[in-house]
């Protein structure tokens, strides 16, 4: 993806959520009317890896890491304080805020309401979503508050390398932390599954067809790939509220309940960044996406790592999304709240 690339928001990320609750509706009324087809597709597992699934989760993350150009980490010293800024968030702060969020929340406050002895697993959930720092939207985010685009490239590259080395440790230490028993074996199986073998694949893809073609065959791949990454992403969760259906029905204020540490985080997370970014001196256009980067999530490798790791029925994956359900409206309200504080940033702070 070149710097000069200016992404907008297209017609169906515009209306993700949208698409969430359809997914919802389509994933309950056909986990009641099929029971047996999502028993065959629960049954056709290697090694404890669903292959439709995981065909379809490389389906999304694939076409992501194609847009990640890692030459760009030359760049990085450009904008070296707001690249340490998001670092900082993403690396030390995130991961912990979410741990404690859902501590206190789904592992205390709203314990009478959830379903008897799922909150650990809804805990982890939220722990994998908010271990794993946005990829491709935040190219999104970043144009529609006008941030500085050679920075958000040699961020989100320099955060793709770092995720590759420590989502496993530091995803390990804080389940660890939340008593919750990790599957060290499965956990680094998913991290090759989906981190590190995507990226290598797609890079090497991403050479060849800039070799071949140039940046505009690369332009038109990824415009042919967006809503193949799209469907995959759907198909997947109407395949978890087929699992997750009866739950639902159960108790549908669950994922309310779940979305509210969610949300904290994320306002949280985004409020410090641009603090910090304005602190240190950082210009608002590398400030606007420090602090959307800081605050969103890579959900489709939270979703995949949850489902690896705690399977189709559990919390942990209906967490991870709920993340995705909430992810559109809400860093989009950041852009909203950047953008409109734009003259306060830039106003002298003595």
């Amino acid at each position: 993806m070149s710097t000069s690339a200016r992404p907008g928001i297209g017609f169906f990320e515009r209306y993700l959520t949208v698409w969430v609750l359809l997914c919802i509706v389509a994933g309950i009324t056909l986990g009641h009317a099929l029971p047996g087809l999502f028993g065959v597709i629960a049954a056709t597992e290697i090694a404890h890896v669903n292959l439709i699934v995981a065909a379809l989760i490389w389906l999304m993350i694939v076409p992501m890491l194609l847009k990640i150009d890692f030459a760009a980490l030359g760049s990085v010293r450009q904008h070296w304080k707001g690249v340490g800024v998001t670092l900082f968030i993403n690396w030390a702060v995130k991961p912990f805020s979410m741990a404690l969020l859902g501590t206190i929340f789904i592992g205390w406050l709203f314990v009478p309401w959830l379903p008897a002895g799922e909150g650990a697993s809804y805990i982890a959930g939220l722990i994998l979503l908010a271990a794993a720092p946005c990829t491709a939207m935040v190219f999104v985010w970043s144009n529609l508050c006008d941030g500085e685009p050679t920075y958000t490239l040699s961020q989100v590259a320099l955060n793709d390398v770092i995720m590759v080395f420590l989502f496993a440790p530091l995803v390990g230490l804080l389940l660890g932390v939340a008593s919750i028993t990790v599957p060290w074996d499965t956990l680094l199986i998913s991290v090759g599954l989906y981190i590190v073998v995507p990226v290598i694949v797609a890079q090497l893809l991403r050479q060849r067809v800039l070799a071949a073609g140039g940046q505009a065959a690369l332009d038109r791949l990824l415009a042919r790939l967006g809503p193949v990454s799209l469907v995959a992403l759907l198909a997947t969760l109407v395949l978890l509220f087929g699992f997750q259906g009866e739950a639902i029905m159960a108790q549908p204020l669950v994922i309310a309940l779940i979305a509210v540490p969610i949300l904290i985080q994320v306002y949280f997370n985004a409020g410090l960044a641009y603090w910090m970014s304005r602190r240190f001196g950082v210009a608002w256009c590398v400030a606007a996406p420090a602090a959307l980067i800081g605050a969103s999530n890579f959900f489709e490798l939270a979703v995949a790592a949850a489902i690896s790791l705690f399977g189709l029925k559990s919390g942990a994956a209906l967490a991870t999304v709920v993340g995705v359900l909430v992810e559109v409206p809400v860093m989009l309200s950041v852009v909203a709240i950047v953008k409109r504080t734009r003259g306060w940033y830039e106003k002298p702070s003595g």
